[in-house]
């Protein structure tokens, strides 16, 4: 089965439709959110301190 390619415009239409997805989800955690956020906003070490907050204590 040949590959297919996804122009750039869908690609993006696609992650813009993720993105609304997540600000109406409201039975998310909120750090959820904001870790996604930070990762969205290119703030890698604040978004993994934020995910590590989210981690189930052993």
């Amino acid at each position: 089965m040949a590959k297919r390619r996804h122009s750039s415009q869908f690609i993006f239409q696609q992650r813009r439709s993720l993105e609304q997805c997540w600000l109406n989800e409201c039975d998310i955690d909120p750090l959820i959110l904001r870790a996604r956020w930070l990762h969205r906003q290119g703030l890698k070490l604040q978004a993994l301190a934020m995910e590590q907050e989210l981690l189930p204590i052993i």
